[in-house]
């Protein structure tokens, strides 16, 4: 095969690598039954709720959202519109580890009394800081509503509700320097024409010198 017939298909295969790497999947959902157990100010209650996490990617980063499918605690008295505050945490694993607080609106209705609170979407900002698989499980839910603060712990272990491919701001990229030499024939012109610099170079740095050594031994 001759080089210019080589240059094309490698040209050409470059050229349809990205395609291939756009139409992989870069994330999966799932629903997951999380047993939240909970404290409240008038003893232990709890309740299996279905949780679903999305993200949505803005600029660097990606703003979470954790639905609540049933309800997993209730009140002994009516909750009035506005009451209840909502929060809970999204645990990280996978290639990064750690926490992500998303917080919800205050109910929207009122809530009868010994009703299962139904938790409004709560959603947060996450930005990545390694890239990778990143999977996201829900964490602790907080209520707060009429001075007092029940807190619900997922206690069967749920497995992640998302999975997703992410890419850490400003990208990998490696430090200047560290790039290996160019060896393939896309690259032979390219070495040439770098050989060919340097040589130029070189022979007008030895003009110089000689002249300026030519005038020293004339003077």
């Amino acid at each position: 095969m001759s080089y210019r017939k080589r240059t094309a298909c490698a040209l050409a295969a470059a050229m349809a690598a990205p395609v291939v790497l756009m139409a992989a999947p870069a994330a999966q959902a799932t629903v997951v039954d999380v047993d939240y157990q909970c404290k409240t100010p008038i003893g232990p209650k709890g309740a299996v709720s279905p949780i679903d996490i999305k993200a949505v990617k803005s600029g660097s980063a990606y703003k979470l959202t954790m639905s609540f499918q049933k309800g997993v605690s209730s009140s002994p008295v009516e909750l009035g519109k506005g009451a209840m505050n909502p929060s809970a945490v999204i645990e990280l694993g996978g290639a990064e580890t750690g926490k992500v607080p998303v917080t919800g609106p205050p109910n929207a209705a009122a809530v009868p009394a010994e009703t299962p609170i139904k938790i409004s979407d709560l959603s947060g900002t996450y930005t990545p800081k390694k890239s990778g698989k990143v999977t996201f499980t829900a964490g602790v839910l907080t209520i707060k509503a009429l001075g007092t603060t029940t807190t619900c712990t997922p206690t069967n272990s749920p497995g992640p509700s998302l999975e997703l491919d992410v890419t850490a701001a400003g990208g990998d990229t490696a430090p200047q320097g560290s790039e290996l030499p160019k060896t393939g024939p896309l690259d032979s012109a390219t070495a040439l024409a770098t050989f060919g610099g340097t040589v130029l170079l070189t022979g007008a740095a030895g003009v110089l010198w000689l002249s300026r050594r030519g005038g020293r031994t004339a003077g």
